[in-house]
């Protein structure tokens, strides 16, 4: 990766307080952790305005500080269409996420939206929506992210 250029990234989910935000949280420490916070920088937000401005679900942010990572300085918000320009790779946990970012989005930046498991070698396609759960759905969704994350990383940093 060119030291001059900042690679851009969005984790995408549908409210921005559950699955993007952990995905932003742990991400951003692996990023910190290979000392590319220079070069690479991540950012997420929701196909739906339901929950602007206010923090990471509490049990998302419990689970996350259980396993190290911080996410209380996140706040939701919504895709706006200039994200589709200042991001340089945007990351859908889910497959209707997915859609609503390529119908959002100008045919110039469909290459660029992808599915955050592809970054993984797991069989899940999707990483769930843990919101109308239990606390298993939380764990489960940080094993699914950290297990992407590393591949996203390793991704960026061969680019």
């Amino acid at each position: 990766m060119d030291d001059k250029k900042v690679t851009r990234v969005l984790m995408v989910c549908m409210g921005n307080i559950c699955r993007s935000p952990t995905a932003e949280g742990v991400f951003r420490y692996f990023v910190e952790e290979a000392g590319l916070s220079e070069s690479i920088e991540v950012d997420s937000a929701g196909t739906h305005a339901y929950h602007t401005n206010e923090p990471a679900d509490r049990r998302a942010q419990a689970a996350a500080k259980r396993r190290g990572y911080s996410m209380s300085d996140i706040r939701a918000r919504r895709v706006r269409d200039d994200d589709f320009e200042r991001f340089d790779v945007i990351i859908a946990m889910d497959r209707d996420n997915l859609a609503m970012l390529v119908d959002q989005a100008d045919a110039e930046h469909h290459d660029k939206i992808r599915l955050f498991l592809e970054y993984s070698a797991v069989q899940e396609t999707e990483v769930p929506d843990p919101y109308y759960g239990g606390g298993a759905g939380f764990e489960r969704v940080l094993d699914l992210v950290e297990e992407a994350s590393r591949g996203l990383l390793e991704t960026l940093h061969k680019s």
